[in-house]
């Protein structure tokens, strides 16, 4: 509701209506307009009354696909080509029906022509067409100096003559850039054209291998030189040929060295080849050096060193035996890294080291086949255990693979690259990485020195020892270290890590040298066994002791094993000595404290536990023993807490599987001696679980176990023709139906009850057949019918006995 009176309102009303009925009629005055207008006359004056028309909406434009000084490059260039084609057929084909004469007169005007017709193209802004003119002109001098050879010099050798008139070619063209500045073309040309003379002039003289590539290399010099000078507000394409100038003969120049400093025969040959490369690492580094592109100058520096460290490695390599090529090269490679402190800029210092790093990793890479043939040898041991120790270390490992010629310098290559990472990474972020790659290089140097020394087989085993215990101590002191500065700790966790598994690594590989021979193998299962105990003992990091107790035990297990075959035991009698392992990890693990070690240490066991069940297979009657044992040990486990549900079910099942086994060994064939040691346990667990748990369903307390006695037994009393089972189980049966009539236990009751009955039905069964053999055919139609009727007429009475007993049943529990 408003204040205002009601004739205020009904004034605002009728304004109101009166503008819609203007606009209405504006509207439809316009309308009227836009339909009497012809579709082919110009745009109308609108009413003076009508509002403001909208341009009409005519086709629409479409855009053009090509601009117009593409269109005009596309024409210049095409007819520039067409051009030169033509002067091109007319040099080759009709040069010979014109005289001297009429051949200079027609050569010199057109290309005076082309060349002068530029001039007044640019004075008049036709720029485009001007340089379609200056391209048709310098195409016109090469034909002159071509059509100058086949007339006035045909005597004068081919490959001479094109390096002079390349080189004039590239002077003239450069003076005709020079001279009309506002061409871009004539100057990229001459520096195309300075590709050539040199290479040429070396070619046409025979000056050799060396002076070809001397001639490549300065072209490259001169092309880096003018790519660094040129401004960069200059000509632009001068920069980008003089720059692809450069790669190019840079790059065949480089190769052509490499390839003579390979094939040098001796010391002078690739003292020359190593000044060629000299020469080509001088330019990278000065280009480097000058290059305005961080990146550009990082890798120009990176190939700077690569190629200087290849002239050094080449003279190195006539020089020295060919075993120490490798650790020459090394050696040059790392005194690159000596300029880290100079003042050279970042960037080639940077690329230097980068050259370095890279020639390292390459003399690593060198020794790889070594270091695995080294590692991966011994396990040629396992085909052939105990058949006799080696004469020495080398014999030791080549058991199925020979010695590569050539390695004995990779222990010195592994140690200065690993003293090269510990000197070079002092701090910092990568120093963890660092460290943990030195140590993996020490641990190789170690693992292959004892078979390039020919070390005798007796010492080579406890030098292949130490160096596990020394990683072993090397992870123990990381760990150390970690543990006292937390942040530390947290940022590299790496080189603990790295020394553990390079003393697990080692321990195996110690362990396959060591099959060769008897005693070797029990000391040395002895040594690691005690060795990985003793570092699960001192050593209180929860993870590195999980790993230590689990190797213990693990070479614990093997070390039994070994010698129960020692002693000649059968497998059923050393899986009796097997179960010392399982038993001492169940002592151990709850005394580890954290769960991590016990958990490793239990799982330890149970692989032991697993490996003395196998063992003992072939006797039922120690199969039976160990698993009697193995339940043992479950059991004492399940004394504890935290394992009391897995231990207890662990227990149970082993129990179980004991017995039956010893029945089987027995021969006992009745299903109740196999069953009911099961049933009587059960029953017993359900019983104290309903005792604590009321609510317990009796399904679920006592149906397991009476089922595991009462479907087995009946299904064998149907094959039995004796009395006694039926009898028997017919009583159990009883028993247990009127249980659970009593304690109105549903489980007891129908299992109880239904067996009764099927027992009741296999008795019955011989009199039933006989007395169905006596009735007429007709009757059990009769019967069956009589009893339909009988049904039908009582059915709602049945529905409510079968409702009563459903209740009565759901009831009980």
């Amino acid at each position: 509701m408003t204040n205002i009176p009601p004739a205020e309102e009904l004034r605002i009303l009728d304004h109101e209506l009166w503008q819609l009925d203007a606009r209405r009629a504006q509207l439809l005055a316009r309308r009227i307009w836009l339909l009497n207008v012809p579709r082919a006359a110009g745009p109308q004056p609108a009413p003076a009354h009508a509002p403001a028309a909208w341009p009409p909406r005519g086709p629409r434009s479409r855009r053009p696909e090509a601009t117009a000084p593409g269109v005009q490059n596309v024409l210049l260039v095409l007819g520039g080509v067409l051009l030169t084609i033509a002067a091109i057929a007319f040099t080759l084909v009709s040069w010979g029906d014109m005289g001297i004469a009429g051949r200079a007169a027609v050569l010199g005007a057109v290309t005076s022509a082309a060349l002068a017709a530029p001039v007044p193209l640019l004075k008049r802004g036709l720029r485009s067409t001007a340089e379609s003119v200056a391209g048709l002109g310098l195409a016109l001098t090469v034909l002159d100096a071509y059509a100058l050879h086949e007339v006035a010099l045909p005597a004068v050798d081919g490959t001479g003559y094109t390096a002079v008139a390349a080189a004039l070619l590239a002077a003239l063209w450069r003076a005709y850039g020079r001279v009309l500045g506002d061409l871009r073309l004539p100057l990229p040309a001459a520096v195309a054209a300075a590709q050539l003379p040199l290479l040429l002039w070396a070619g046409a003289a025979d000056a050799g291998d060396h002076a070809i590539t001397a001639a490549l290399l300065v072209t490259a010099a001169a092309d880096t030189a003018l790519a660094l000078s040129t401004p960069a507000q200059s000509v632009l394409p001068v920069r980008v040929v003089a720059a692809v100038g450069a790669y190019g003969t840079g790059g065949l120049g480089v190769l052509a060295a490499a390839l003579l400093t390979w094939d040098a025969p001796g010391p002078s040959a690739a003292a020359r080849a190593a000044a060629l490369l000299a020469l080509a690492a001088a330019i990278a580094l000065g280009a480097a050096w000058r290059a305005p592109d961080a990146r550009a100058a990082l890798g120009l520096a990176s190939a700077g060193g690569l190629i200087a460290v290849a002239a050094a490695g080449g003279v190195l390599r006539t020089v020295l035996p060919g075993v120490w090529t490798v650790p020459a090269c090394l050696a040059c490679a790392i005194a690159l890294l000596s300029v880290r402190g100079t003042r050279l800029p970042g960037t080639v210092r940077r690329g230097l080291f980068w050259s370095s790093t890279t020639v390292q990793a390459l003399a690593v890479a060198w020794t790889l086949p070594l270091v695995a043939l080294a590692l991966l040898g011994p396990a040629g041991w396992v085909a052939h255990v105990w058949s006799g120790a080696p004469s020495d270390a080398r014999d030791a490992v080549t058991v199925a693979v020979p010695w590569p010629y050539g390695t004995e310098s990779a222990p010195l290559v592994l140690a200065a690259v690993a003293a090269v990472l510990v000197l070079t990474f002092r701090g910092g972020a990568l120093r963890p990485l660092a460290l943990s790659g030195a140590l993996v290089l020490a641990f190789s140097t170690a693992l292959v020195l004892p078979a390039i020394t020919r070390l005798p087989y007796p010492a080579a085993l406890p030098v292949h020892g130490a160096a596990t215990v020394g990683m072993l101590a090397a992870a123990a002191y990381a760990t150390a270290t970690a543990d006292r500065s937390p942040a530390e700790g947290r940022r590299a966790p790496l080189l603990p890590t790295a020394a553990l598994c390079l003393a697990l690594l080692g321990s195996l590989h110690l362990l396959a040298l060591s099959l060769a021979s008897e005693v070797a193998t029990l000391a040395v299962l002895g040594g690691l066994t005690a060795m990985f105990a003793s570092a699960a003992v001192l050593w209180k990091h929860p993870h590195v002791r999980a790993v230590t107790g689990a190797a213990s035990l693990a070479y614990a297990t093997v070390l039994v094993c070994a010698t129960g075959a020692s002693l000649d035991w059968q497998p059923q009698h050393i899986a009796l000595l097997v179960l010392v392992v399982p038993t001492a990890a169940a002592v151990l693990a709850p005394r580890l404290c954290d769960r991590a070690p016990t958990l490793s240490v239990e799982i330890t066991g149970i692989v032991a536990g697993l490996l003395a069940i196998d063992l003992a297979t072939p006797e039922p009657a120690v199969l039976a023993l160990v698993l009697a044992l193995c339940g043992v040990i479950a059991a004492g486990t399940a004394l504890r807490e935290d394992r009391r549900r897995v231990g207890g079910i662990a227990a149970a099942a082993l129990f179980v599987l004991a017995s039956w086994v010893r029945l089987a060994a027995w021969e006992v064939g009745a299903p109740e001696a196999y069953t009911l040691p099961v049933t009587v346990p059960a029953l017993l667990v359900g019983y104290a679980r309903r005792s604590r748990d009321p609510e317990a369903s009796s399904w679920t307390a006592y149906g397991p176990g009476l089922a595991v006695t009462l479907v087995p037994s009946l299904l064998a009393v149907w094959d039995d023709v004796n009395w006694l089972r039926p009898l028997l189980l017919g009583s159990a049966a009883l028993a247990v139906t009127l249980i659970g009539v009593r304690h109105r236990l549903r489980a007891p009751l129908v299992l109880g009850g239904g067996t009764l009955v099927l027992v009741a039905l296999h008795e019955l069964a011989p009199y039933l057949a006989q007395a169905m053999g006596a009735v007429p055919r007709w009757a059990p139609p009769a019967l069956a019918g009589l009893l339909l009727l009988t049904l039908g007429a009582t059915y709602e009475q049945r529905l409510r006995d079968a409702r009563r007993v459903r209740d009565a049943l759901g009831r009980m529990r």
